[in-house]
């Protein structure tokens, strides 16, 4: 099975560097597999939480890319913390592009 390596940074400012992330996952999945503060996933992945929100560092904003309609108008429940690079983990799936992927974990809602 191939993985990627990728962190996150909690609230608390400590990194999280996930070596083995399993690609095909989701950052949400991964995330929750290895204990990220902040990272909850309620809705299972199904894009209805924002509880698992994000923000991705400038530099691999590119690479991940936009969030699609269902994902903004779920982004929208949380405009108070939103940024123009939040994105939520479930909808993030780890790919080979996204090795060393970086991104702090948003404030809770």
């Amino acid at each position: 099975m191939k993985t990627v390596r990728v962190s996150l940074l909690q609230q608390d400012g400590e990194e999280v560097v996930i070596e083995d992330a399993a690609i095909g996952e989701s950052l949400m999945e991964v995330a929750r597999a290895n204990g990220v503060e902040g990272i909850l996933g309620e809705c299972g992945g199904g894009c209805a939480c924002a509880t698992c929100h994000v923000y991705i560092e400038p530099e691999w904003q590119e690479a991940v890319g936009p969030p699609d309609v269902l994902e903004e108008m779920t982004l929208d429940g949380v405009s108070h913390i939103l940024q123009g690079n939040s994105r939520l983990g479930c909808q993030i799936l780890l790919r080979e592009e996204l090795d060393g992927l970086r991104v702090s974990v948003a404030p809770p809602q």
